[in-house]
This record gives structure tokens, C-alpha cells and sequence, in this order.
């Protein structure tokens, strides 16, 4: 197998598949919705990886980022919010599919593997990654490699509760995890949209210009959700203390993150001064895809 690497970004809506050149450099780039039923969603990995093959004229490595992880105790998905993955081998069907071995990684690990790698991050130890999109999820690097843990959820705080909860936060709601209060209830896009909106919501895009419009309702919900991620990261740092927080997701780029979020963050962190940067991904969303492409290593022998 040549050193062209296949990255995959199996999200909860799309799928995006980039392959990325022995020099790190992007050959090509392609997304399609996911069709969110298991048997089709696989055919149409395949599919994407017969097509970037043939376009580019070489046999790649593939490496796939998503939601949820493989259980090492019975090697299917667990812990996906998009519940149809949960209780497949994914990386076994997929390896079946493309007559090939796959790595398949959580979309946060990848997402932080980039974003520590070349990214937001670069240069830093210790690296927390976060991804605020359809779920809520975290990961951890460490001199350049991730740190998994004994059971693969090293850094997923998305199935933590809320901590230091206010009378706005209770009762604490269910979560499809089987557990309640948990911070995807609070701070993923859906959880985000539902504050404004109401019940069924599921897209926040629109709040940052109402609330610049002057739509009190949209900056109190901003506001609101401000001080829950300050209150989810002050936890990390406070037993983690990494040298950096990258964002990534579909709300990365709401700017009440990177200005509201640091300065709440000394009301619960315990240092004298809290000096952890938040900072913005530089990938974009191309970090999770790109991080799953660099799941394989480069082989030095190869041609």
C-alpha cells in the first residue's frame, strides 16, 4: 500500500471522505449526506473510496472518524449518539466492504489528533479537543498521540453532567445515553437550539446574528450557554490542566466561545489565574477527516 492516505468523516448528517498525498497535502475532497441506515451508510463508504481510488489512481490507507467508539470488549460501536451505529463492528463491516484493514477512531480523537498535529495546537503537550456539533464530545493528546484509555473514552466528558448547576439547568434532562443532566443536553447545537427556539429544534446557526440584531431572548441564550461550556471546560482544566483547548464542530464558530467563555472560566478553575487558551480549530471542518487520514502512519519503505 502506497503512503496516500484515505480520511473519512462519518458525521451524524454527512459523511466526507479527503485523501490526502504523502506530503500532507490534499488531493481530493468530496461529502454526501448520510444515509443513516447501517447496511446503506456502509455501501456508500465504499462507494466514496472506490470512486477517490479510481479518480486518483491510488490504493489508499483508510482511517475513519465516528461518533461513539469500538468497544474493546465486544468490537462494536457504543456511545454513538446517532443510535443506529450502537451494537454494529463498524470497522469489521467496513474492513469486509473495502477487502482491506480500516482504522476507525472516535470523530473527537481524530478531530484533536489534527488540530495537536499541524493545527490550532501545534507545538502544545497537552492538547484537550472538543467537538460542539450534533453531540458533544472531547478527546485528549498527549506529546502527538492520543490518549484512549483502558476502555476508549479517554476525554469523552459529553456523558458527564453539568456541573455547578444553576436553577435554569433543573431539573436535568434525559439523555439518550440512559443518564440525565448530561452535558450534550446542555451544550451540542441541538441543546443550543432548543434554549431559543423550543422543543424539536435542532439548528442554532441564526442565534449569533439575532442576538447582534438585538434579540435579547437569543444573547441571554447565548449567554447561557457560555457559562455552561465555562463551567463543562472548568472541570477538564481543572484535572487535566492541558496546555490548550481546540474547538471544533458546528459551533465553533460562534464567537461568544472564545470571548465570553475564557473570562467565566476563573469562577470554578482553581489556579490563582487561569491562563488556559480557548482557542478557535484551524482546520476547519476538515480536522476530523484529516485526522482520520492520519490514523495510518507513513511507511518509509513505501514506493
Amino acid at each position: 500500500m502506497s503512503n496516500w492516505r484515505i480520511g473519512i468523516d462519518f458525521g451524524g448528517t454527512k459523511i466526507e471522505i479527503m485523501v490526502l498525498r504523502p506530503d500532507g497535502a490534499e488531493a481530493l475532497r468530496r461529502r454526501v449526506a448520510n444515509p443513516r441506515v447501517y447496511d446503506a451508510a456502509i455501501r456508500t463508504v465504499r462507494a466514496l473510496v472506490e470512486a477517490a481510488e479510481s479518480e486518483t489512481g491510488h490504493v489508499c490507507s483508510v482511517g475513519v472518524g465516528i461518533p461513539g467508539a469500538i468497544s474493546p470488549f465486544t468490537g462494536a460501536v457504543h456511545n454513538a449518539n446517532s443510535v443506529w451505529m450502537n451494537d454494529h463492528k463498524f470497522d469489521a463491516d467496513l474492513a469486509t466492504a473495502l477487502a482491506r484493514p480500516v482504522r476507525v477512531e472516535n470523530d473527537a480523537n481524530c478531530f484533536a489528533l489534527s488540530e495537536a498535529s499541524d493545527g490550532a495546537a501545534a507545538g502544545k503537550r497537552v492538547v484537550f479537543g472538543v467537538i460542539l456539533g450534533t453531540g458533544c464530545g472531547g478527546a485528549i493528546v498527549v506529546e502527538g498521540r492520543l490518549l484512549e484509555g483502558l476502555h476508549r473514552i479517554g476525554g469523552e466528558w459529553g456523558h458527564n453532567p453539568l456541573p455547578w448547576p444553576t436553577p435554569d439547568d433543573l431539573p436535568y434532562p434525559a439523555c439518550f445515553c440512559g443518564n440525565s443532566g448530561c452535558l450534550e443536553r446542555y451544550i451540542a447545537g441541538p441543546a443550543l437550539a432548543e434554549d431559543f427556539f423550543g422543543a424539536g429544534e435542532h439548528d442554532a446557526r441564526a442565534l449569533p446574528a439575532l442576538a447582534a440584531g438585538g434579540d435579547r431572548g437569543a444573547a441571554a441564550t447565548l449567554a447561557r450557554h457560555a457559562d455552561r461550556v465555562a463551567r463543562a471546560l472548568a472541570q477538564i482544566i481543572n484535572f487535566l490542566d492541558p496546555d490548550a483547548v481546540v474547538i471544533g464542530g458546528g459551533l465553533s464558530n460562534m464567537e461568544h466561545l472564545y470571548t465570553d467563555v475564557p473570562r467565566l472560566l476563573a469562577r470554578h478553575v482553581i489556579a490563582q489565574q487561569v491562563v488556559t487558551p480557548i482557542l478557535r480549530n484551524l482546520h476547519g471542518d476538515s480536522s476530523g477527516v484529516r485526522g482520520a487520514a492520519w490514523l495510518w502512519p507513513l511507511v518509509t519503505d513505501a514506493p
